[in-house]
């Protein structure tokens, strides 16, 4: 339950706070954010399954938003990054909604 408690204490420091991002970062937030919910939902996932790692949850956490954040910032690069920050929500979309069926299933036996 710590990686809901985290995503939960996060979302009202930031609605509370209202941060201010440096323009030239704008781009990469959302990425970072569908990144960093694949990784709470998939620690949520392993809690629930019972092989929930402290240390997985952190190193998951964390390379997944470095990666995405490289990969959108890669296609900035090229002129591209538009598709590559529609891939990279994709390709975490769908393992966020994995992820939220498997603790459906979990949750409700259905």
């Amino acid at each position: 339950m710590i990686p809901a408690i985290g995503l939960v204490v996060g979302l009202v420091v930031g609605i509370v706070l209202h941060p201010d991002v440096p323009l030239s970062l704008q781009p990469y937030l959302p990425i970072a954010v569908i990144a960093a919910l694949d990784a709470v939902f998939g620690a949520v996932r392993a809690v629930l399954d019972g092989i929930f790692d402290d240390k997985v949850f952190v190193v998951s956490f964390l390379s997944n938003v470095v990666v995405a954040a490289l990969i959108v910032y890669l296609g900035d690069q090229l002129g591209v990054g538009s598709q590559l920050s529609t891939g990279v929500v994709v390709v975490l979309g769908v393992r966020i909604f994995s992820n939220v069926a498997a603790i459906r299933r979990h949750l409700f036996h259905a």
